[in-house]
């Protein structure tokens, strides 16, 4: 993680980038009070609004800033230990910036000192979890924005030959999606985990883990360009119940796999980014939603996986280009030289995508 090359434009951009995520932080935290205390007037939002502002810009301006010198200092060590690092390093931020929050809002009588101490903690704890999604979020993504930024600069400063310098930039652009999360994502999940935090705090609590889980899965995997079939499953669980917490009955959900391919191999988030392809499609434009079926098996030597739901389908020629399945059919021909496909298809009422892989299970 880093600050951008050392240009003034690229600190420039990051401070941008960082006063947004800030806002947004803010945003989040004054729906979720205004939720909690529903219903309230313009002008307890209005007050709310300008007290998360102080918190996430005391707290944000904090951690923007020191993290990347944090995690500069912890690079040598390995990627547990370096999100630990990262971990306790935020949760500290957060109370130091609680606590300069709190001085700075008595201080402009925002709040009263007595007030403002009595709850000091309870308002900690809550800043601990929106620091936490949102700082792994911001590290997530300035991390590989640092990595590309580093790999581009290294083929350019050797001058490789040109079969070599597509090889890695192919490679940089694998690492790049193979670790992506979306931001509109994290932040629709920051919302349900703040309806939740009220009356279904264990909810809140299990959302929050697979939310964790997911962005861990896509760290640890931005070097392999393999990962086992269960793990990947795992983590399509993991989104799908992010997913239902946010639509509830609306989204229904079966997974089924077949134990012979349990142990097999495929490219990381593939199966993830088509079963996202069917919520955003399938399930979240239409009042009723929906249903969504994932399944796995051997066929021909190979394994099929193929998700399933109650949409109207789509045609793979209509894919817009960087769309996240056209960026799937990219990684399959660079992984399996065009030995993998995915077929579609819709049948019964029912849109179905296959991916089918090649080799032994």
């Amino acid at each position: 993680m880093s600050y951008g090359s050392g240009k003034p434009g690229d600190f420039r951009r990051y401070l941008l980038r960082l006063t947004l995520i800030d806002f947004g932080a803010a945003v989040v935290a004054t729906l979720a009070l205004a939720g909690i205390a529903y219903p309230v007037s313009a002008a307890f939002v209005f007050n709310t609004l300008l007290v998360s502002l102080v918190y996430a810009f005391t707290i944000g301006g904090m951690a923007g800033l020191l993290l990347p010198l944090i995690s500069e200092k912890a690079g040598l060590c390995s990627p547990g230990k370096k999100i630990g690092t990262v971990v306790v390093s935020i949760i500290i931020l957060t109370v130091a910036g609680c606590a300069l929050a709190t001085v700075i809002l008595v201080q402009v009588g925002l709040r009263a000192p007595a007030d403002a101490w009595s709850n000091f903690w309870g308002i900690v704890r809550f800043c601990i979890v929106i620091s936490l999604l949102v700082g792994l979020g911001v590290y997530f993504f300035e991390s590989m924005r640092y990595r590309l930024a580093a790999t581009t600069l290294e083929l350019r400063t050797r001058q490789l030959d040109q079969e070599r310098a597509q090889k890695l930039a192919t490679e940089a652009r694998l690492s790049s999606l193979e670790s992506r999360i979306h931001p509109h994502f994290l932040f629709n999940t920051l919302n349900s985990i703040s309806a939740l935090i009220r009356d279904e705090p264990q909810r809140a609590e299990e959302i929050v883990g697979r939310l964790a889980a997911l962005l861990r899965f896509s760290l640890d995997t931005n070097q392999c360009s393999l990962v086992p079939l269960e793990q990947e499953f795992r983590i399509v669980r993991d989104y799908l119940e992010i997913e239902k917490a946010r639509f509830g009955e609306r989204l229904r959900y079966s997974i089924d796999v077949a134990p012979e391919v349990q142990h097999a191999s495929l490219p990381p988030l593939a199966v993830e980014s088509l079963v996202e392809n069917s919520v955003k499609h399938a399930i979240a434009p239409r009042r009723e939603g929906g249903e969504v079926r994932v399944s796995a098996r051997t066929v021909d030597g190979g394994i099929e996986i193929e998700v399933a739901d109650s949409g109207q389908g789509f045609s793979l020629e209509a894919i817009p280009r960087g769309h996240g399945i056209d960026n799937l059919l990219a990684r399959l021909e660079v992984l399996y030289n065009g030995q993998a496909r995915l077929d579609v298809g819709a049948a019964d009422g029912w849109a179905s995508v296959r991916l089918v892989l090649p080799g032994r299970v």
